[in-house]
């Protein structure tokens, strides 16, 4: 097969997967790593690598706006940014020296753990934390945000800081591992665990994105790890895919986009457990 199918046939699946990733509410890299991992002939190095830079566009692009209106606390996000940015680089020096069939199999079993805890998980709009713990308010993780839905400031504090942290720990890892980027994590450690409203919640998920991508995106630079090929006609296919998807918003049964979110993420996840043990 000649060597320009590969980035038109990459344009034209991340272009439906930055409509579907839209819709459905989660990250791209969630769907793009285990997918192209899967299903295009690219070691899985370029692919996690890829990933993260995908992850980091998408939140370049958003966090100014999110920012302006409100809906990304920079306070939240600071302290468990500094967390999430050292172990992702330590996920990604771990994930480079693995070998490739071990982490094909590990990303096949995490994909698919993934696509579990998002069949069985309910997030809760505006969580109830009756009093903020010591460490949340020495770290300024309080404030208010306008919710244009409801017309009104919505006050929002949060509590088990401590074990927020540990969490966040554990995404930077995994992110920098596997490049799937943090969005799939970040939302439910801030609302289920933290106590985050859920709108805040997701806006300052793609403000974390920034730093934990970053760092272990330079890790992925340095050992020559990008691949422009691979890159380049995935991050516009996202791109130009996500305009459409914002579009399409409004028209689409959520319920029916996160079925077929699912049924990806467990193709995607067998089928990368089959590659990691040699079937």
């Amino acid at each position: 097969m000649d060597w320009w199918v590969w980035p038109v046939a990459l344009l034209a699946v991340t272009f439906a997967m930055g409509i579907v990733a839209v819709l459905a509410g989660v990250g791209g890299g969630v769907l793009f790593v285990p997918i192209i991992g899967a299903f295009f002939p690219f070691h899985l190095d370029f692919v996690r690598a890829a990933g993260l830079l995908l992850a980091l566009t998408a939140a370049l692009s958003a966090a100014p706006s999110l920012l302006r209106s409100g809906l990304a606390s920079v306070r939240l996000a600071l302290p468990l940014t500094v967390v999430s940015s050292i172990t992702s680089i330590a996920g990604a020096l771990l994930g480079l020296a693995l070998p490739t069939g071990a982490l094909q199999i590990a990303l096949g079993l995490l994909i698919l753990a993934i696509a579990a805890v998002m069949w069985r998980s309910r997030a809760s709009v505006h969580p109830q934390v009756a009093r903020a713990d010591p460490l949340s308010m020495a770290l300024g993780m309080h404030g208010m945000y306008h919710d244009a839905a409801l017309g009104r400031d919505v006050e929002w504090k949060v509590h088990r800081t401590a074990a927020g942290f540990v969490a966040f720990a554990g995404i930077g890892v995994i992110a920098g591992m596997f490049g799937l980027g943090a969005g799939w994590a970040n939302v439910p450690a801030l609302n289920l665990l933290m106590g985050v409203p859920l709108k805040l919640a997701v806006g300052t998920s793609g403000f974390l994105l920034i730093g934990g991508a970053t760092s272990a995106a330079w890790i992925y630079l340095e050992r020559g790890a990008v691949l422009p090929m691979l890159v380049v006609p995935s991050i516009i296919g996202v791109m130009l895919g996500a305009k459409v998807g914002v579009r399409l918003l409004k028209a689409a049964k959520p319920a029916h986009v996160r079925q077929v979110v699912l049924i990806l993420l467990v193709l995607a996840g067998a089928r990368a457990l089959l590659k990691g043990f040699g079937i």
